[in-house]
């Protein structure tokens, strides 16, 4: 699959000088905030499933005018209000820290910035995650508390960031440094082999004579992470807890987990005064009577914020099942894979159908596919993890950037729709997938997938006003006025 950089965006800027205040735009296009709730134009960029164009953005203004046609229409409803956005972006594995390290200097800066940064090209990346010890795209499997075999280390005194002290972690101050704001989520893959029943990095449960041990564990973590300049903003107790086949894993029920959050992890962080957010499952959308279990418990739901997806299974309005039951706590889409035996056509309609404009639709804050970055063949992973799994970039081993379909997936929000945007309203008009955003800056956004094969001429309608444009099938177009 071959990719390329996206078009530089050379917008002039200017400004607008209103009732004796002044008002500039910080989003990716710098261009005037409109105080006129009736737009003039929208400009918009276009990735096609044939990959003729990624991510570019079009010559020609599109004009709002009254006239008016038979076409679809979507219209875009700003007095509809729904959730804030958190972020967009992609898990920073291990691997893919690894990968991009490898980069010369100049040449690693340049791309923290397009992926980090607000300026020229850059894709303003606003949300990641991260493995708490080793993920499946690591190169080897480590925690923070490894023992020789038969040992234990009750307090901890071992405990140490191991392998993410040289990679991860000095990464995530250089991304920091661009992006203070930059939210991040850890969430572990296995606790240290010796808490666990079966004494292997692949599944196993924790021994609930370990569980407030391990609650100590994460708070470990998140002070050393914070020592380090580096807040979490959340965690995750087990990444895919219904998956003990990966390498490193584990198995952990919902009423195990319950358990834990409401005698353990909850008190530990009260404890402690810890505010990073507590947020449960993280697993795929076949199951929401999983969050919902935990979330039922009396106990147990005061110490949560919220609930994680991933879309491997089930579908997508999972997540709106377990908003209905408790809409005061936030919903998370934090992974979702694009594998190295599929198109970029494919895996363009479906994620951006189902994980952006999905996730978003269906209450969620943030929506993050997998790894950022790995090599030419897809390494590294460790012995029984994910050997297809492609990162939003391969770099290789000449330091060559290749930016595959992930990128432009998330782009077409991340770039767009900062943190702190609120998702407004607007329909689904046939093969016409789309959500809107109203930014922080007074933006409008609209994201819209043509999820069919044809070309599709359609409306967008706003404040009565509209404008009129096409998109071909399969392909994808943010719209910004």
């Amino acid at each position: 699959m071959k990719a390329t950089a996206i078009t530089s965006i050379s917008i002039k800027s200017s400004f607008l000088l209103t009732i004796g205040s002044l008002f500039l735009s910080c989003a990716p296009s710098d261009r005037v905030i409109k105080t006129s709730s009736t737009p003039v134009s929208a400009s918009f960029w276009i990735t096609t499933s044939n990959q003729s164009s990624k991510l570019q953005k079009q010559t020609e203004d599109l004009v709002f005018t009254t006239t008016t046609n038979s076409n679809p229409t979507i219209e875009v409803d700003a007095s509809q209000k729904f959730q804030s956005v958190e972020g967009f972006g992609f898990s920073l594995t291990g691997g893919s820290a690894q990968n991009i390290n490898k980069l010369e200097n100049a040449k690693k800066q340049e791309l923290l910035q397009e992926l980090f940064g607000t300026k020229n090209n850059a894709i303003g990346i606003s949300y990641l995650r991260i493995s708490i010890g080793a993920s499946d795209l690591n190169e080897a499997v480590f925690s923070y508390d490894d023992m020789p075999v038969g040992e234990t280390d009750l307090k901890l005194e071992h405990f140490n960031l191991g392998p993410d002290a040289t990679n991860v972690i000095p990464l995530l101050k250089e991304i920091i440094a661009i992006n203070p704001q930059i939210k991040i989520m850890g969430s572990p893959w296995s606790p240290p082999v010796w808490m666990k029943d079966n004494g292997s990095t692949v599944g196993g449960s924790l021994q609930p004579k370990y569980y407030e041990v391990y609650a100590n564990y994460f708070v470990k973590f998140i002070q050393k992470m914070k020592a380090e300049g580096i807040t979490i903003d959340a965690i995750t107790p087990q990444n895919e807890p219904l998956h003990p086949g990966n390498n490193p894993s584990m198995y952990m029920t919902a009423l195990q987990q319950a358990d834990f959050i409401k005698n353990n992890l909850g008190p530990a962080f009260q404890t402690a005064k810890i505010k990073t957010k507590i947020v449960v499952y993280d697993h795929n959308c076949n199951k929401p009577e999983y969050p919902l279990t935990i979330l039922n418990d009396p106990k147990a739901l005061p110490f949560v914020a919220g609930s994680a997806f991933h879309l491997y299974e089930g579908d997508i309005s999972a997540l709106t099942t377990v908003h209905d039951a408790y809409p005061n706590k936030d919903l998370y889409f934090t992974e979702q894979y694009t594998g190295s035996d599929t198109s970029f056509e494919l895996d363009l309609k479906w994620m951006v159908k189902n994980v952006v404009i999905g996730s978003m639709r269906n209450w969620s804050k943030n929506a993050l596919s997998w790894g950022l970055a790995n090599d030419e063949s897809y390494l590294p992973f460790t012995p029984g993890g994910c050997s297809t799994c492609k990162g939003a970039m391969a770099i290789d081993k000449n330091g060559t950037i290749k930016r595959e379909v992930g990128y432009y997936i998330i782009a077409h929000a991340s770039k767009f729709v900062p943190a702190g945007s609120v998702r407004i309203g607007s329909n689904i008009s046939g093969n016409l997938y789309n959500v809107a955003f109203k930014t922080p800056a007074g933006k409008t956004v609209l994201i819209v997938e043509n999820d069919g094969e044809a070309t599709e001429s359609f409306n967008i309608k706003y404040n009565q006003k509209q404008v009129s444009t096409s998109l071909n099938g399969g392909s994808v177009a943010t719209y910004v006025w």
